[in-house]
């Protein structure tokens, strides 16, 4: 007679049979692909709060579990503020999850409503970013994982180039430049938003709307109005000509013609259209 299994073990199970193509065939592509996860790694698994961070954990706790890759992976949570129905529900999720995160206190928030100004989130975003380095680099990690999927990839790329008037990406690995010999890794670079929403609606899961505390007061999943909802709003849109559309513009990141590019730049250096074009300027293959 086969075991019962655990609420847990059933969500486990969901994401590599169900949700087997979505999310577990994509995630080992991003780890492969980008050499994420490597022999020898201690990855300092940070998770917010959110579907996509409490899934990221899920992931690395399975690839761990079935991968001949030996590592290691350490499950941080930082309360940068939270408000104490959103800090209960990131607890009962570790428990229900059986995530064996540490929890961190900041005063990150407060910190940010004193000194944020305009810019309250890209503020605060640097700080979490670096005091996760921080902890990670206390708990002996080379590497932290954070919860980023392709659609904030490919919403990003928008969002620069919509609002910012630039091309730029988001890796899906980096060095850091402060923290010496450590690494980001984004595992689940290649999995869409819609398939994690499908296995948190699927698994009756529910998570804290965002990590940061101007949106604190929402009912959990709710979203607030922003120029990052506005670019989904436009994906959708264009899906229903191009169902397509999510993976065409990942790939275009993967399929970017220099030659055709009147300016770009790269380590910090111009490349202008006269420069290439009168002096023939190449750039390394390899660009190293």
């Amino acid at each position: 007679m086969a075991k019962e299994l655990s609420p847990c073990g059933q969500i486990e199970r969901s994401i590599i049979t169900k949700f087997r193509k979505g999310i577990w065939t994509k995630f080992l592509q991003a780890v492969k692909r980008y050499k994420l996860i490597e022999e020898g790694d201690k990855i300092a698994v940070c998770v917010s709060g959110g579907k996509d961070s409490m899934l990221l954990a899920k992931c690395v706790q399975e690839l761990k579990r079935h991968s001949e890759i030996a590592f290691e992976a350490e499950y941080i949570v930082m309360n940068p503020g939270y408000n104490a129905e959103n800090l209960a529900l990131i607890k009962s999720n570790l428990d229900l999850l059986e995530i064996p995160a540490r929890i961190y206190e900041s005063d990150i928030f407060d910190v940010n409503d004193l000194i944020g100004g305009e810019h309250p989130c890209y503020l605060c975003a640097r700080m979490r970013r670096g005091f996760l380095y921080a902890r990670a680099k206390e708990l002996g990690c080379n590497k932290i994982a954070l919860g980023h999927h392709m659609s904030d990839v490919i919403e990003t790329t928008l969002m620069s180039m919509f609002f910012g008037g630039q091309i730029q990406g988001m890796m899906p690995k980096i060095s850091s430049t402060n923290f010496e010999g450590m690494q980001l890794i984004r595992p689940l670079y290649c999995v869409l938003d819609d398939d994690i929403i499908h296995w948190k609606d699927y698994n009756n899961l529910q998570f804290i709307a965002c990590a940061c505390k101007l949106t604190e007061n929402l009912s959990v999943g709710e979203q607030g109005q922003s120029a990052r909802q506005d670019i989904k709003k436009l994906i959708k849109d264009f899906r229903t000509r191009n169902p397509d559309v999510d993976a065409s513009i990942f790939k275009s990141l993967h399929n970017v013609q220099l030659d055709t590019l009147p300016e770009f730049k790269y380590k910090g250096e111009t490349y202008d259209f006269n420069s290439k074009y009168e002096k023939g300027i190449k750039i390394d293959k390899n660009l190293n």
